[in-house]
């Protein structure tokens, strides 16, 4: 079980990452006043580990993540997999995968987090989420079986 260790929200699109120690996650929207939450987005919050952060160099929040976690292996996730965080229920949607805006935070890093960015994730039942909290993984919803047709 890993906990949280950072807090971030972005009160405008392309501008720095505000620390907070706790924010309001809003089902199906993300985080409260955050301007990368959107309505029936896969993409609501970006989670990443303080681990993969210190094996670059990096400051938690440089790479645009909503939480930092400690202690919580993410290559491990899997895709509709719940975490229990305080008070709110995230699902994870997928892999983030490096755009070219690392390259501009350190060359060469998009690159280097290939596959270890952290996982995007969809609000499943909004609550309150400290600094501090734990983080628990439960498995994934069971899946009602497809017939096999397009999407």
């Amino acid at each position: 079980m890993g906990h949280v260790a950072n807090l971030f929200m972005a009160a405008e699109r392309r501008k720095p990452m505000k620390a907070v120690d706790q924010v309001t996650a809003l089902a199906d929207q993300g985080f409260e006043g955050c301007a990368h939450g959107r309505q029936g987005s896969k993409r609501q919050v970006l989670i990443i580990d303080r681990e993969t952060l210190a094996e670059f160099g990096l400051m938690p929040g440089v790479v645009r993540e909503n939480i930092t976690t400690a202690g919580l292996n993410l290559a491990q996730l899997r895709t509709g997999q719940r975490l229990s965080v305080g008070g709110a229920v995230l699902e994870v949607t997928l892999p983030c995968e490096p755009c070219h805006h690392l390259d501009e935070i350190q060359m060469g890093l998009r690159e280097a987090l290939q596959n270890r960015r952290g996982v995007l994730c969809r609000v499943v039942a909004g609550g309150r989420i400290s600094q501090g909290d734990s983080i628990e993984v439960s498995e994934a919803a069971t899946a009602i079986p497809s017939s096999g047709g397009a999407c």
